[in-house]
């Protein structure tokens, strides 16, 4: 079985985990929910290790609403390769609703 790219699971306990990769990089990741008065403030924070295995703040995730109110997912990181912006959406041929891919937009 392949492994997965290219995504971003919401796990049951409040934080994310995930992966993202390009031909110039594969970053395995994670994220925890971040709460903050600023309606600008992104919904989840998102960490990477450094090559030396410390743990670096990319960019985060963000809850918004489309224009029939539903909600919706966008991510924003810095991979050290030049910004990410994406969507989340559906991850094609997985039945597991909390699995995202990430859908760039850039």
């Amino acid at each position: 079985m392949t492994e997965l790219a290219n995504f971003i699971r919401f796990n049951e306990d409040g934080t994310l985990s995930g992966n993202i990769a390009s031909i110039a990089y594969d970053i395995d990741i994670s994220g925890e929910a971040f709460t903050s008065t600023n309606e600008k403030a992104p919904a989840f924070r998102i960490f990477a290790k450094s090559p030396r295995g410390r743990r670096v703040e990319l960019g985060g995730v963000w809850k918004k609403q489309n224009q029939t109110g539903g909600d919706y997912y966008s991510l924003s990181i810095s991979t050290g390769h030049g910004r990410l912006n994406a969507n989340l959406g559906r991850y094609p041929g997985q039945d597991d609703e909390d699995l995202m891919a990430v859908i760039p937009w850039d």
